[in-house]
C-alpha cells in the first residue's frame, strides 16, 4: 500500500498544529498571569497562579518548566498525529466499502 502525500501533509499539519496549540496556550495563560501581576489588587493571586503553573509544568519535565511545556506539545502531537492516521484510516475504509 502507498502512502500518499494528502496523507503526509495532513499528518504533517496535524502534528505541527497539534505541537504548537498547547504551547501557545500555556505560554498566553502565563504571560497573562505575569501580566495580571502588575495589577495591586490581584497581584497576590496572579502570582501564585503563575507559580503554580510553573510547578505543573515542572513535574513533567523533571524540574524544569521549558522541558514541561515541551513534552507536553510532543505528547500532543503524537496524539494529533495518531487521531489522524486513525481518521485517514477509517475515511479510506468507509469509501472503499
Amino acid at each position: 500500500m502507498l502512502i500518499s502525500p494528502a496523507f503526509i501533509r495532513s499528518l504533517l499539519l496535524t502534528s505541527t498544529f497539534s505541537f504548537v496549540l498547547p504551547i501557545v496556550l500555556l505560554g498566553g495563560v502565563l504571560a497573562l498571569l505575569s501580566a495580571a501581576e502588575q495589577i495591586p489588587l490581584i497581584e497576590a493571586i496572579a502570582q501564585g497562579g503563575a507559580t503554580k503553573l510553573l510547578q505543573f509544568l515542572s513535574v513533567f519535565g523533571s524540574g524544569d518548566p521549558l522541558q514541561g511545556i515541551l513534552v507536553i506539545g510532543l505528547t500532543c502531537a503524537l496524539v494529533g498525529g495518531l487521531f489522524d492516521t486513525y481518521a485517514f484510516y477509517r475515511h479510506q475504509n468507509l469509501r472503499d466499502g
